[in-house]
């Protein structure tokens, strides 16, 4: 065969390429001296080493337990891991296990929440069929709706996170167009928003659930509400999930994961299903992996179990709180006197968003982003890839910041050259 004759990929394959987070992890590898303050990554100092190791002598100290560890699994994990999720859960709810009203046959256990969130997009989603989302919202998961050619539509949001009535009015201009067929999902990130740090306010997420079910008239309209961040909360108050509201657990699907809270590296999230989407998620899933790593369920089992879980979420929250407050001292020295700029205070999560002058846009191409990573070697994430592709609602002039990844000082010089390339972009205007 001639090496001229080009190969022929799939309209996936063309969908999905061009993904944002590939360019700025190129970007991290090829310039070493830069800050970063796009990268969502955990802090390494907080990663359990003895955690892990306590938790692997406990497992291989015993032959057949092992082995057990180091067979196959199932495609949806672990019995004892999805029963301890269980106990997990409820105590996150504040109810006996009991009273969750699901079973472990509904926790179908992923790499990562990640890999749920592109089973579930697998599942529900035809071309042209249209996904609910905040603008801004979690990127990623926009470049996996164009992965399967779903339409993303952004609906307004405030300091509260999305707005119902917006939500709501959106639901009837889709009716009106005839298009509320073809509308399967509303995704949320309920707790401490990547992008935005923004947490729904509690009676939006009863609002939401509302809406959902008061429009599924021509079929199922499920809520993901992406909990990634749940457990990283340093103030403020503490929400019920959207997923508490959903009481006939037929609505909801809840996405949550240990990589925030735990470790990246052990790659285990999870999601807790409606009772008839856990067999199409389960059958897709049997395609890609027929069980994610079944020796790392294991390792999560044993840790849960040891009671060594809770003591170490303890001390991670403790550190990324000092982070913030770093971060958030740092813009308040460093951008003091700087006309048109302005940031959110999160009360949790991984991320500070903020806003340059209108007129200063700050996507990948601009003036701003050059200044930025090339002169003043500071890296952010641009704000407008939070957004779905020409959207109305997307904002050109915003930036995430990320406090995970650097140790204080870091954060501090990263903010530092970040506001001198904000000044030297004002002085070009």
């Amino acid at each position: 065969m001639p090496d001229s004759v080009t190969p022929r990929f799939s309209q996936r394959s063309q969908w999905a390429k061009d993904q944002a987070i590939s360019f700025l992890m190129q970007q991290a590898v090829e310039n070493r001296d830069v800050i970063s303050l796009a990268a969502g990554l955990v802090d390494e100092a907080s990663l359990p080493v003895a955690e892990c190791r306590q938790s692997l002598d406990g497992i291989f100290s015993d032959d057949a337990r092992g082995r057990l560890a180091l067979q196959y699994g199932t495609t949806a994990g672990a019995d004892a891991l999805r029963e301890q999720l269980r106990i997990h859960l409820a105590r996150q709810e504040h109810c006996p296990v009991d009273e969750l009203k699901v079973g472990a046959h509904q926790f179908v256990l992923t790499t990562g929440s990640q890999q749920l969130l592109a089973l579930v997009a697998d599942a529900l989603f035809d071309p042209g069929d249209i996904c609910l989302v905040a603008a801004p919202t979690y990127f990623v998961f926009l470049g996996v709706l164009n992965g399967v050619g779903a339409r993303a539509i952004a609906i307004d949001t405030d300091e509260y996170g999305m707005k119902t009535d917006a939500l709501a009015a959106e639901l009837a201009r889709l009716q009106a167009a005839g298009e509320l067929p073809r509308v399967k999902l509303i995704y949320l990130v309920s707790y401490y928003e990547n992008p935005s740090g923004v947490s729904l306010a509690t009676e939006r997420r009863r609002e939401v659930v509302q809406i959902a079910k008061q429009w599924s008239q021509h079929q199922r309209l499920f809520v993901l509400e992406d909990a990634a961040y749940r457990e990283l909360r340093y103030d403020g108050e503490e929400r019920p999930s959207a997923w508490s509201f959903d009481n006939e657990r037929n609505t909801v699907i809840l996405a949550q994961t240990f990589s925030k809270s735990f470790s990246p590296g052990v790659r285990v999230g999870y999601g807790v299903l409606p009772r008839d989407l856990v067999g199409p998620v389960c059958d897709l899933k049997g395609n890609e992996d027929f069980g994610s790593a079944n020796m790392n369920q294991h390792l999560l089992n044993a840790v849960l179990t040891s009671g060594r879980y809770v003591p170490h979420v303890d001390q991670v929250r403790a550190a990324y709180r000092s982070k913030r407050d770093a971060m958030l001292q740092a813009l308040d020295r460093e951008f003091a006197g700087i006309p048109g700029v302005k940031w959110l205070r999160p009360e949790g999560g991984l991320y500070v968003w903020f806003s340059v002058p209108e007129p200063i846009e700050t996507g990948f191409a601009s003036r701003m982003f050059q200044l930025a990573a090339k002169t003043h070697q500071v890296m952010y994430v641009p704000g407008e890839l939070c957004y779905p592709g020409g959207s109305p609602r997307q904002h050109k002039n915003e930036m995430r910041l990320s406090f995970g990844v650097q140790n204080e000082l870091g954060i501090a010089e990263g903010i530092r050259r970040l506001a001198a390339a904000v000044r030297e972009r004002i002085a070009e205007l």
